[in-house]
């Protein structure tokens, strides 16, 4: 771990005390989503009304005071992102703000259809599509209600808009998918899709059947390999970048792997997450957090909320505490965005 560094005031740009460079924002647009998936959200959770939420205005408020502060990349999350109305007027907004130079999204593909084309226009550059299984029946079950055809149209939507390569990411879930990953893998021998498993991180109130359904990346990684021969690393990785890239020989995409739980990545992590309700969430697995929304709506002027933002980015702790069953309860993955 490093060594704290002292708060600067005013700040140049957004630093928390162990010196990491905080420039990447994830603004979820929604706590709502068309789907209900088991390590997500509750089947009977009850979303917030769009009245407790930030309106279009104060997210871009609030994105002007990230990127005055460094922010350059912004990725749109929820719940479901894309259900939210007047999304793409809002992407085109974001993008408009100085500083700002990548927007991305994560979704669940199924609005991408009729959103893909628009969202590229109004400036997305890149989007990750969640996809957990190739079995539709098994897609149904960990969905609770989706059809995986709706997800292979928002998938080829996104090819012939242009977000490519396209990122598949999949939770990989002991008892539900854990054994799918080398059908998935299968995919890159032939397209261009770059898919990320990422390890289940125990949140909320279903933490407790998160816990005892983690599959840790090495396994997986060994599952792959003995179906399918040996993942070379990618050379030249970000080590910002959570995923850590593998390839199959010869194939065409590539995987990653992103293991929060066994691996922590806390070292190059540069993010801040802005929920839908104006919290800025400073880890994804810790309750830590700091309102926006209350200062905003009190007519805290730019300056404020701008050393506001900084001052909450600071106290960024360094890694979850899930080894000593310390787990974030306070709110679902759905109301984080992930």
């Amino acid at each position: 771990m490093s060594i704290p560094v002292p708060f600067v005031d005013p700040p140049v740009a957004m630093h928390d005390s162990y010196g990491r460079r905080l420039h990447y924002l994830r603004v979820s647009l929604t706590d709502a989503c068309n789907l209900r998936c088991v390590y997500c959200m509750p089947d009977n959770i009850v979303f917030r009304p769009p009245a407790a939420l930030l309106q279009d205005d104060e997210i871009v408020t609030l994105v002007q005071a990230a990127a005055s502060l460094g922010v350059d990349k912004v990725r749109f999350t929820g719940g479901e992102p894309t259900v939210r109305r007047g999304v793409v007027e809002l992407v085109r907004r974001v993008r408009d703000i100085p500083g700002i130079r990548r927007l991305a999204m994560t979704t669940n593909g199924i609005m991408l259809p009729r959103l893909a084309q628009p969202l590229v226009e109004a400036g997305l550059n890149q989007v990750n599509i969640s996809l957990d299984t190739l079995d539709p029946a098994k897609f149904r079950q960990i969905t609770r209600r989706g059809d995986l055809n709706e997800v292979w149209r928002g998938i080829e939507a996104a090819r012939a808009a242009g977000l490519t390569p396209v990122k598949l990411n999949c939770v990989v879930t002991r008892g539900f998918n854990d054994e799918d990953v080398v059908d998935l893998t299968r995919l890159t021998l032939t397209q261009a899709l770059d898919i990320r498993f990422i390890e289940l991180m125990p949140l909320g109130r279903v933490a407790d059947f998160q816990q005892s359904q983690v599959v840790a990346s090495a396994e997986t990684r060994g599952r792959i390999e003995a179906a399918l021969g040996p993942l070379t690393p990618v050379a030249g990785h970000n080590g910002h970048d959570p995923a850590r890239p593998y390839r199959l020989a010869g194939a065409v995409g590539q995987l990653g792997f992103i293991s929060s739980v066994t691996e922590p990545f806390c070292e190059g992590c540069t993010r801040l997450r802005l929920t839908a309700d104006g919290r800025l969430r400073l880890c994804l697995l810790r309750d830590d957090e700091v309102d926006l929304m209350a200062p905003l709506r009190s007519g805290a002027d730019f300056a404020t909320l701008r050393r506001i933002m900084a001052e909450a980015a600071y106290r960024k702790p360094w890694g979850h505490r899930l080894e000593e069953n310390d787990i974030a309860h306070s709110r679902e993955m759905s109301q984080i965005g992930g």
